[in-house]
């Protein structure tokens, strides 16, 4: 441990420069990964404008519990079943998983196609579940 204090101390050029292209990096993956929005805020968008919930949990899982209307499409089957959505292009898709871990890679696949409106929903279903808003099973 003294030898890792002494290479920080030495090398804190080195160990800076790392720091910054780590946060680049994060920074650049989430950029592309579109925006965040809480559970309050997809609520009131899904409602405003028409959109819809997509649940990227598998289907035992949604079969336990979802939102009411959520589309179900387990992310390991998006890109082959991308042709569901081709009816909501212009209307905001809300990504939905268990935690919040999922829909980063998700919400990439479908910007590559043109969804313009993707946005994750922070926290998943389980904040959902927190927040006490209702599901169906």
């Amino acid at each position: 441990m003294a030898l890792f204090f002494e290479f920080l101390t030495q090398q804190w050029m080195l160990v800076g420069a790392l720091l910054v292209v780590i946060i680049m990096l994060i920074m650049n993956e989430s950029r592309k990964s579109g925006p965040a929005v809480t559970p309050q805020q997809a609520i009131t968008m899904v409602n405003a404008e028409d959109g819809v919930f997509l649940d990227l949990r598998d289907a035992a899982e949604f079969k336990k519990g979802h939102i009411v209307g959520a589309i179900n499409i387990p992310s390991t089957k998006l890109p082959e079943r991308m042709v569901e959505l081709e009816k909501l292009k212009g209307k905001p898709i809300v990504l939905v998983c268990k935690m919040g871990q999922q829909s980063g890679g998700a919400s990439k696949q479908l910007k590559a196609e043109n969804y313009e409106q993707v946005y994750k929903m922070t926290g998943g279903m389980m904040e959902w579940g927190n927040l006490q808003l209702p599901t169906v099973s």
